[in-house]
C-alpha cells in the first residue's frame, strides 16, 4: 500500500476526531481509528455479501502517524481477496490536518470478515 501515490480504494467512511476520542497522551486514541474502520469494512463486506457479515480478524495492524482532535478521518477500503464465506478487506485510514491541511496516511490493516445468515452461521457468498 504505497503512501506516496495516495490512497488506494474507494473513500468508504469520513468524520472528524473530536476531544472526547483522545487518550491519556492528548493523541487520538488508536481504538477509535480501529472503530472507524471496522465500520468502514463493514460497509464494503455487507455490500459484497448483500447480506449480514461479521469480523473476524484483523491483521497487519499499522500504526503510522498519530491522529489529531480536528483531523478529519478518511476510510478507504478495497476488497484484496474473496473465498467461499469470507472476504479480507485492504483498510488505510489517511487524515486532512486542519482545515486545509496536508493529507497523511496515519495507519493500514487487513480486515476478514464471514458472510453469516439470520443464525450467525457463516454462509456461500453470491457471485
Amino acid at each position: 500500500m504505497p503512501e506516496e501515490t495516495g490512497p488506494e480504494g474507494d473513500l468508504t467512511l469520513r468524520t472528524v476526531a473530536m476531544p472526547s476520542d483522545v487518550n491519556g497522551n492528548g493523541d487520538v486514541f488508536g481504538g477509535w481509528v480501529l472503530s472507524q474502520m471496522d465500520i468502514a469494512a463493514g460497509i464494503l463486506s455487507r455490500e459484497r455479501s448483500r447480506g449480514r457479515a461479521t469480523t473476524v480478524a484483523v491483521d497487519a495492524m499499522k500504526f503510522i502517524r498519530p491522529v489529531a482532535v480536528g483531523d478529519v478521518l478518511c476510510v478507504y477500503t478495497r476488497l484484496k481477496r474473496v473465498g467461499r464465506s469470507s472476504m479480507a478487506i485492504e483498510v488505510e485510514a489517511w487524515v486532512r490536518r486542519g482545515t486545509i491541511g496536508a493529507r497523511e496516511k496515519v495507519t493500514e490493516a487487513i480486515f476478514t470478515f464471514v458472510a453469516i445468515d439470520e443464525d450467525g452461521k457463516p454462509r456461500p457468498l453470491p457471485d
